[in-house]
């Protein structure tokens, strides 16, 4: 089993069928025209010969030309597939009445030679034969027919993407691949009788699937996608700090955002210098510099036009954007950054104020909140507020949660959400578990297509059977939970930190909820891997509210005296 030779034929086959479907022809009367006769094109017309089709309709061409039954050392596959006659016939010529055309000279990416072989290893077969790589085919074909989902539409920024003439085989990113694939040949194996090891609980060896693909990875790498297309300037407040300069290089070399340094640049060529790290066409800029007056006192201006009733005076407003995180947030504000990251040596509070004083919220939203994601085995799981509001109202709540349900789907995901307490459904007539009841009713109120329940005590929020046995009522019912919203402050923190550290998941945020543009907050002592991840989330956060940006012009500048 070759990946550039089987693996290319069964990938082409399933988008064959399709190709043929989308047209309403049969495989049996269609023309082939194939450039290239390699071991590549031959296993890829022997397949599509297994799926119907006829010798005598395939014209293969190689770097001598049109391959016929009079040239001398064909094998006998070629001998089977070659023009009777010796013809001058040019590729473009044979294209003319073709209803396929095949590429085979150069390799290229193939979606199914990891799932084939999960498959083929699972149940010990002996071989991969011929049933098992038509088995491959039919799956791959009928998993491009089905719904794509929302997640894998966002990895490739398309509004939706549909079964047609654009899309006859999944993407690559579709992590429905191995479940759908991997079961399919295990099943070939064993109805041809090769297999060692027959599987006979097939929900159970699905599941494990997933778990062996790394579902707790998959959101990652769907962000990860979607940065990489549409990059951003990212401007990190704290450069002065070798894991920001580890991080901002690891970020330029992958190319999904445009870093720009604040700091001073003697200190930051030291440390990157000490640290082997490479900084080379990273742009540096110290907000304390004469090279940045003119900017301080733009920044200025447009400070005090927003808080000259709001306890800053116009020389207070100037001296602050000497301030890193000032600064940052002016640029931002302004367009010369789409997103900027802080906090990794500053108070959560002293580096929020910044952004709300400058960013401030985005239309309609009257708190920002905090969210955490726990990259669990079963996939991410959103916390929230766990850094922002101490002991929200029940409208507060709601209000947090409809925010956390949006950032949810703008990740590709349908929320499901739980209102934890200590209560379960008026078990308890505290006011701490009547706050909760009342968020729930307030975000139905607000968004009743939102399913959302509670309160509801955390571990009957996940465990279905008592869900289903003491609430059938409930939304909660057979669903799978990803979203938790805590009744305070002190809840969703100790939740949040006894997960990461005892659950040993990885984590991402905190991630600020409700700005009008994008200021993300790191934890204090973050590692680089975090501060990654998290620039991941503010390019693709970026990218979400670009349509909304709004750049501010040069306001004329007041004059110090």
């Amino acid at each position: 089993m070759h990946d550039d030779q089987h693996g290319t034929a069964i990938i082409s086959s399933a988008g064959l069928l399709n190709a043929l479907e989308i047209q309403k022809k049969k495989i049996d009367r269609v023309k082939f025209v194939v450039s290239g006769a390699g071991a590549a094109a031959m296993a890829c017309i022997q397949l599509y010969e297994a799926l119907g089709a006829i010798a005598a309709n395939f014209i293969l061409f190689d770097t001598k030309g049109v391959i016929h039954a009079d040239r001398p050392g064909l094998d006998d596959i070629k001998k089977r597939f070659a023009q009777t006659k010796k013809s001058s016939l040019t590729l473009s010529e044979a294209m003319k009445n073709a209803d396929v055309f095949i590429g085979l000279s150069v390799g290229d990416v193939v979606l199914g030679f990891p799932y084939i072989f999960r498959g083929a290893l699972d149940v010990r077969a002996t071989q991969i034969n011929e049933a098992m790589k038509l088995a491959a085919v039919k799956a791959l074909a009928e998993l491009a027919r089905s719904a794509v989902p929302d997640i894998v539409i966002l990895a490739y920024n398309e509004k939706n993407i549909v079964f047609g003439p654009n899309y006859i085989i999944p993407k690559p990113l579709d992590n429905r691949l191995l479940s759908t694939v991997a079961p399919a040949v295990a099943k070939a194996a064993m109805e041809s009788g090769v297999a060692r090891k027959p599987i006979t609980d097939w929900k159970a060896y699905t599941d494990n699937l997933n778990e062996r693909l790394g579902i707790d990875n998959q959101l990652l790498r769907i962000i990860g996608s979607k940065a990489r297309k549409n990059p951003k300037k990212v401007v990190f407040a704290e450069a002065e700090n070798q894991k920001i300069l580890k991080t901002a290089q690891l970020v330029q070399d992958d190319g999904f955002a445009e870093p720009i340094l604040l700091g001073d640049p003697k200190i930051i060529a030291r440390i990157a210098a000490e640290n082997n790290i490479d900084l080379e066409g990273i742009p540096i800029i110290d907000p304390k510099s004469d090279d940045a007056e003119e900017k301080r006192a733009l920044y200025g201006n447009l400070f005090f036009a927003k808080r000259q009733r709001k306890g800053f005076n116009f020389y207070e407003s100037k001296k602050i954007m000497r301030d890193r995180l000032y600064y940052g947030c002016m640029m931002v504000e302004t367009g010369e950054a789409d997103a900027m990251i802080s906090g990794l040596s500053k108070n959560y509070p002293d580096t929020i104020r910044p952004a709300l004083q400058i960013i401030g919220l985005e239309e309609g939203t009257k708190k920002v909140a905090g969210m955490y994601i726990i990259m669990t085995k079963k996939g991410p799981l959103f916390l929230a507020d766990t850094t922002v509001n101490f002991n929200p109202t029940p409208e507060e709540l709601a209000d947090i949660t409809i925010l956390v349900a949006r950032e949810v789907k703008n990740f590709g995901i349908t929320p499901c959400i739980a209102m934890v307490s200590y209560s379960n459904f008026g078990s308890s007539n505290s006011p701490e578990a009547k706050i909760m009841a009342d968020a729930r009713e307030i975000v139905k109120q607000k968004d009743p297509s939102l399913i959302v329940d509670g309160e509801v005590q955390a571990n009957v929020a996940f465990n279905k059977e008592i869900i289903r046995d003491n609430y059938p009522f409930s939304e909660l019912v057979d669903r799978d939970v990803n979203v938790l919203i805590f009744p305070n402050l002190a809840a969703g923190n100790v939740a949040y930190n006894l997960l990461q550290e005892i659950g040993g998941f990885d984590t991402i945020g905190p991630i600020l909820l409700g700005l009008s543009k994008p200021v993300h907050i790191l934890q204090l002592g973050s590692q680089v891997r975090s501060i990654f991840n998290m620039v991941l989330i503010a390019v693709v956060d970026a990218q979400m509210k670009s349509s909304n940006k709004k750049i501010i012009k040069d306001l004329p500048l007041r004059k110090s005296r």
